[in-house]
């Protein structure tokens, strides 16, 4: 077959299937035309069946000769271009993902156009997705864990009343529903969320001692151990004693997680089957002094552990040695006494920000982490788990801040990490912004609020999936249908056992309820005396008995006089003894009294009561 030749162009080897440009110049029309991939498999079939059939002319035998021999050749020869070729040059192709602006003139994948420098302010606000907005609630209390899977897919979120939330974007519309809702650590506030590097697991860390693992629906996995708190030594115990602060996958181990807590420690768990810790890290203030860690996180190639501590400092280890020293330690790093909320790595690995409530927020170099490379100050935060996060492309690092009782409205702050300067700001809510996430993929932020709302930001052109999937659904209501049932009559049970009462009166049926003591709840009706061992006159107990048949029966008024009274009864008791005298009626029926009292001897002690002596023994 043989081919126009080229006029004035130059075509490089593509390998792409998608497309595929072809420089002519024939008679029929000159320049550039485009074939499809249709019209590329034609063309090959053909060739293919020209050199099955072999030459149809003696003249064209060379051409067929040259062509064998080419495809003998290697496929470095191929790519050589030829002396002809090497003097034919064209210009480049027209760029087809450029799109105008409304200034006309044509901007890059960020949106920044060519003209302009790239430390321009206005185009890395360009790059910030916040031209939509969508936004999720989660319920009516602060939303303090933010998690999204590495695909982009689901989301979950954590809050201060202990619910924890899942969202679909792909089976959510416009109304942004979550489709499952649960309680996975009772009644301890949920701190902490993460997905795994696959996406099928995720972390829970709440407020008590114990971590927990889900499956994608919610339902666990695994829960750690917790540790015997009366021994002293925290790394002879199997797990944390004290509560939970923050918590991590590791970057490419799926089995493979880190947690840190009250109690001075970071642990490694390895192994879903294992409950056991892998590792333990103390965490040691200025001195050897224990100290808790706030927040930990590995790097992006999981060779660092790094820890914020509650005392101010910064810890980092190496997971390649043995973790009884620290690689880097930066004393007063922050303010003491402040929790450092978050601690963040880049994704190129060489920075390093830090969040505390001492309202700043620092960026780190780790080649050289003795100072920071700048400070931002004047950054409410009320809560210990606000965060901040850095852009995919490591140029813009973002934070929020609390409602400060002075300000109308949270804002949520973009900077540059070069010049350090305030690149944009969004105004969120009339409540504060905690957790903040860009995802890397879907290019949109997802920003949780005190209010209990989860808000979405994205752009229109840049961003992909995600919220755009549900904005575009409309809510659908469903369709009430109406339908006649057919009902069914069957014969009752001819016999008396299953027959059915006849309809009655409701006040004859409440006469017959009252003659029935089970059903009218009758209470026990009184029993006569000495029955049943109850007694009717009187109370259920014999103290009570005694109390109002003698106590009150033979009451004595206090005003009489004591010896009057007794007296009354003298002659009473003479003739009719009652307590003494009938136990000696048979045996001593005539009362003997003493006729002598005892005497008193010198000593004025009773003669009963004196020592015998030995004339006494004789007498």
């Amino acid at each position: 077959m043989q081919r126009g030749k080229i006029a004035f162009g130059k075509i490089n080897l593509s390998l792409s299937d998608e497309l595929t440009t072809i420089a002519s110049n024939s008679i029929e029309g000159g320049g550039f035309k485009k074939m499809t991939r249709e019209q590329m498999m034609m063309q090959e079939i053909h060739d293919n069946k020209q050199n099955v059939r072999g030459p149809s002319n003696s003249s064209h035998i060379s051409p067929q000769i040259t062509k064998v021999e080419i495809k003998k050749a290697s496929p470095t020869e191929l790519l050589k271009p030829s002396s002809e070729e090497k003097q034919i040059v064209i210009d480049a192709l027209p760029n087809t993902g450029s799109l105008d602006t409304s200034r006309g003139e044509a901007i890059d994948e960020y949106g920044d156009t060519a003209s302009d420098d790239s430390d321009d302010e206005s185009n890395f606000a360009r790059r910030i997705p916040y031209t939509h907005e969508a936004q999720m609630r989660h319920g009516s209390r602060a939303v303090l864990a933010l998690a999204c899977d590495p695909s982009g897919a689901r989301i979950v979120s954590g809050s201060i009343d202990y619910d924890m939330c899942f969202w679909d974007f792909a089976g959510m519309d416009s109304g942004m529903r979550s489709f499952r809702q649960l309680q996975p650590c009772e009644n301890h506030p949920i701190r902490a969320l993460q997905y795994s590097v696959t996406g099928d697991m995720v972390l829970v860390i709440s407020g008590n001692a114990q971590a927990k693992v889900l499956d994608r629906d919610g339902f666990e996995k695994l829960e750690c151990l917790k540790g015997d708190q009366y021994i002293s030594d925290m790394s002879r115990t199997k797990g944390h004693v004290a509560q939970l602060t923050s918590g991590c996958w590791h970057p490419f181990n799926r089995e493979q997680f880190l947690t840190s807590a009250l109690d001075g420690t970071l642990r490694i768990w390895h192994g879903l089957k294992v409950k056991e810790q892998h590792q333990v890290v103390k965490t040691r203030a200025r001195g050897g002094l224990k100290t808790s860690a706030s927040a930990c996180n590995y790097n992006r190639d999981a060779t660092l552990i790094a820890a914020g501590c509650v005392d101010g400092s910064i810890q980092t280890w190496d997971t390649r040695k043995m973790f009884v020293s620290t690689t880097h330690c930066v004393r007063g790093a922050h303010q003491k006494g402040s929790d450092i909320t978050s601690i963040t790595f880049s994704y190129m690995g060489r920075q390093l920000a830090t969040r505390s409530t001492d309202e700043t927020m620092k960026l780190w170099d780790l080649r050289n982490f003795k100072q920071p490379l700048h400070t931002w100050y004047d950054l409410y935060s009320r809560y210990d788990t606000t965060d901040c996060c850095f852009s995919p492309d490591d140029s813009i690092i973002v934070t929020g801040e609390s409602l400060h009782k002075t300000r109308k409205e949270a804002n949520l702050y973009f900077y540059n990490t070069q010049t350090f300067e305030e690149v944009h700001r969004i105004p969120v809510s009339d409540s504060h912004v905690i957790k903040t996430l860009w995802h890397p993929k879907l290019n949109q932020l997802f920003v949780s609020c005190g209010n209990g709302v989860i808000k979405c930001y994205y752009d229109e052109l840049r961003s992909v999936r995600g919220a755009k999937l549900c904005a575009v659904k409309t809510h659908r209501k469903r369709q009430q249908t109406e339908m006649v049932g057919v009902s069914q009559i069957i014969t009752p049970h001819a016999l008396p056992l299953f027959r059915q009462e006849k309809s009655r009166s409701s006040r004859k049926k409440m006469e017959k309820a009252r003659m029935d003591p089970v059903k009218s709840k009758r209470p026990d009706l009184p029993i006569t005396t000495g029955q049943g061992g109850r007694v009717a006159s009187s109370g259920g107990t014999l103290s009570s008995y005694v109390i109002r048949n003698l106590g009150l029966s033979k009451r004595v008024d206090d005003d009489q006089d004591p010896r009057e009274a007794i007296l009354k009864y003298a002659r009473d008791a003479a003739e009719n003894p009652y307590w003494i005298a009938p136990a000696y009626k048979n045996t001593q029926p005539t009362t003997i009294f003493s006729e002598t009292l005892p005497t008193l001897t010198e000593d004025n002690t009773p003669q009963a009561k004196k020592i015998k002596t030995v004339s006494d023994n004789n007498q």
